[in-house]
């Protein structure tokens, strides 16, 4: 009896023990399911634009509902505010302010064979369906809808193929596959053939944001094609092959089908390339395999900032940051190197890896600085991408999209993200190269006001749109060109460009204090009113005067000595927070987020907050970026303030949350804020991380009192970018008060180089 005892007690131990080992197990999957926080519905309504849909980080493919495009907020195709879909397709922006991609879409649907996409109005006797949020969700490397035509829809992704599930309802199972329509796009030559039974391929040629991109596909079905009947737009023209500039086709199953498997791989080289992507990265059919292979993407991805905190709602936002921040840039390759640059030639490079869709001007100040410490090989690889674009289009790049340059925004920005990495010590691009092509395209006549650059000294207002923050974004970026040549021993590079770095001064007329345009005679804009904005046409990319007096990021020293010293500069940057102006009814949709003529939504005034501690006022700093991480990113689907631009929206809030940010876009100087979770944990490479706590944190308790960097008193308002990078503890004490001696003496101010 006692053994029987002694075995029975010995048995429900093992079993406690084994119930705690799997509840322990349990509990680490669920810590370590960070694709549970993000919610990829947020910034999908208001101006967000965001990409909703399956994807994998930085994938070639993002496949996702397509809405009937109506405008702005439609430039990722999709509007949370929408109800209709006519299909999903394979490739999406995803907070840009313009619109275009959109390639291959497909729309499962029973009944008669039909092609229209109808209109918001009327989609009767057309493919599109009605949809209701309640029967959509979205995850990471996931999304699927039950469409009100009865069709339930899942997809998910690899790299560089789309995988769809489709589930018919009752009548005859028929696929749309339409190359005639994208978003906001018009196709010059499509094509489509059916290659066997279950294979389909062609192509879709198109001109629309991008000037010129060609998209080749392969498709592979799970389930016999019974036919496949197209069209010229809408007409009936033929079965199984057909070549012209607005394809569409109809696929119709047999009798009786209801599950539909379809992969979609695309490439810009070849069908032959496309063919090879799938066979390399999605051979087999099992949806539920490629799906949690997305998720094992996406969670490993996320992983690379562990952030702990008791508000899952602010856990939700920021993983949805980190999660829309590895979107773009995207590869722009196939599986063997090849891709189709802007010259229409195909290029090959086997030792690093192609991406496009790089939305400089946005993330030069703040994606690309946080790619540097969470993923600096893949930095390289984009530096090498620049490298190439130069290459094939005589200059390096401003706003690439897969084969076409956009020319969008102002400034030449892909040059400061170069510097950065040349003197952060990241490597894989050739540095003499890269230097040799930087002077060039910051010299190229054919550049927008570069010639008044070099032969005046500014770019007059009365001669080019735009002229004086064009100006501006010239004078950041020629000071990232120029400390890069100074560390490269070039000196006469160096003089040369940080004479032009200083150039912002030209702009400033002190008598007012605020930067003005200056015109071909010298003298001042007049009238002018620092508060008006004219949309495309005016003085000002997306922005006032009172935004671009202080877009001196370069050089925050030099700002506040024109702005009269300390004490003046914080009172001016005091106002800006407060003061109200009418900005005109011709002043840009972007310019958003205000908190007086701070505008968040807009990207240059993005740095504008981290200022305070040059000027010794770090405590000011704290308050305003917790108030623009309270009021500007919320768990909504009106989430984000502005345009997330490919990730620099989300950007900003990441590194805002750990509590630091890089002022100047070249000198690995990053500027403390106010850390908003109680500890994260960074991987910084090497088996290495980096970890910032802040003790005392609260909603309340928003100011540094006191820093400890690995275990020793700093006193710095400012960490750099080898400090981070060699892993350790950074501890902010933190209260309710402002400690405003913290970071004040000139000594422990953040600086510049020159």
């Amino acid at each position: 009896m006692r053994n029987f005892l002694k075995i029975s007690l010995m048995g429900m131990a093992a079993l406690t023990m084994v119930a705690m080992s799997c509840n322990a197990q349990k509990g680490m999957e669920q810590k370590n399911n960070y694709v549970s926080f993000v919610d990829p519905f947020i910034g999908s309504g208001g101006h967000g634009h965001v990409f909703v849909g399956a994807n994998v980080p930085f994938g070639a493919i993002q496949l996702g509902p397509q809405n009937i495009f109506k405008g702005w907020d439609w430039c990722s195709g999709y509007h949370y505010s929408d109800s209709i879909i006519v299909g999903f397709n394979h490739s999406h922006l995803s907070g840009t302010g313009c619109s275009d991609l959109g390639d291959v879409i497909l729309m499962p649907f029973t009944g008669a064979v039909r092609t229209t996409s109808g209109t918001q109005d009327n989609i009767e006797g057309s493919c599109s369906s009605y949809y209701r949020h309640a029967n959509e969700k979205a995850a990471p490397g996931y999304y699927s809808v039950k469409l009100d035509n009865g069709v339930k829809v899942e997809l998910t992704a690899t790299e560089r193929v789309g995988m769809h599930h489709y589930i018919y309802p009752e009548g005859t199972a028929r696929l749309l596959i339409n190359l005639k329509d994208g978003n906001d796009n018009k196709t010059f030559d499509t094509y489509m053939k059916k290659i066997d039974a279950n294979t389909i391929e062609g192509y879709r040629f198109v001109k629309g944001w991008s000037p010129m991109r060609k998209v080749f596909f392969y498709m592979k079905l799970n389930r016999p094609i019974e036919s496949l009947q197209l069209f010229h737009s809408d007409a009936a023209a033929g079965f199984d092959s057909l070549n012209g500039d607005s394809i569409k086709g109809v696929v119709t199953f047999g009798k009786g089908v209801k599950d539909v498997l379809v992969k979609v791989s695309l490439s810009s080289v070849s069908c032959a390339n496309a063919k090879a992507n799938m066979d390399a990265e999605l051979p087999a059919w099992d949806f539920n395999q490629v799906h949690q292979a997305a998720i094992d993407k996406w969670n490993r991805q996320l992983s690379s900032i562990s952030a702990q905190t008791n508000d899952n709602r602010a856990k939700k936002i920021f993983y949805t940051a980190m999660y829309h921040a590895s979107f773009f840039p995207c590869l722009y390759c196939d599986v063997n190197g090849e891709f189709r640059g802007m010259d229409d030639k195909i290029y090959s490079d086997t030792k690093w890896t192609n991406y496009s869709i790089f939305s400089l001007w946005d993330t030069y100040r703040t994606f690309d600085p946080l790619m540097t410490i969470l993923n600096p090989k893949m930095m390289g690889n984009f530096v090498n991408s620049f490298l190439s674009i130069y290459d094939q289009n005589g200059k390096l790049p401003i706003w690439p999209l897969q084969s076409g340059e956009t020319e969008c925004m102002p400034g030449y920005s892909s040059i400061p993200i170069i510097a950065d990495c040349y003197l952060k010590g990241i490597g894989g691009f050739d540095a003499e190269r890269a230097l040799k092509d930087m002077v060039a395209s910051a010299t190229y006549d054919k550049q927008n006001g570069v010639t008044y650059v070099k032969t005046m000294g500014y770019i007059p207002a009365d001669k080019i749109h735009e002229a004086t923050s064009i100006a501006m974004e010239y004078a950041a970026d020629d000071w990232g060109l120029a400390e890069m040549a100074k560390k490269m021993g070039k000196e006469d590079i160096y003089k040369t460009f940080i004479a032009r770095g200083h150039y912002y001064e030209k702009y400033f007329d002190k008598s007012i204090r605020f930067v003005r345009p200056k015109l071909a005679d010298g003298s001042w804009r007049t009238p002018y009113d620092p508060f008006n904005s004219i949309h495309s046409v005016g003085d000002f990319t997306e922005g006032t005067g009172w935004q671009y007096t202080f877009f001196v990021p370069q050089h925050p020293e030099g700002l506040i000595s024109i702005l009269g010293g300390d004490a003046r500069f914080i009172s001016k940057l005091d106002s800006l927070f407060i003061v109200h102006g009418d900005m005109g009814k011709q002043a840009s949709n972007d310019i958003s987020g205000l908190i007086g003529q701070y505008a968040h939504g807009n990207e240059p005034s993005h740095h504008v907050a981290y200022l305070y501690p040059y000027a010794g006022a770090q405590w000011k700093t704290a308050k305003i970026v917790r108030q623009i991480q309270k009021d500007f990113y919320t768990d909504q689907p009106d989430g984000i303030i502005g345009n997330e631009d490919c990730g620099q929206m989300s950007a900003w809030h990441i590194l805002s949350a750990l509590g630091f940010y890089q002022v100047n876009p070249s000198n690995g100087v990053f500027v403390f804020g106010s850390p908003l979770f109680d500890k994260a944990s960074v991987n910084v490479g090497n088996g290495k991380r980096f970890e910032v706590i802040a003790k005392n944190n609260s909603p309340k308790n928003i100011y540094i009192q006191s820093v400890m960097l690995n275990g020793k008193p700093y006193e710095n308002a400012w960490i750099s970018y080898q400090d981070i990078m060699k892993g350790g503890t950074l501890t902010f004490t933190m209260g309710d008060q402002p400690n405003k001696s913290f970071g004040a003496a000139p000594q422990n101010r953040p600086k510049t180089l020159e």
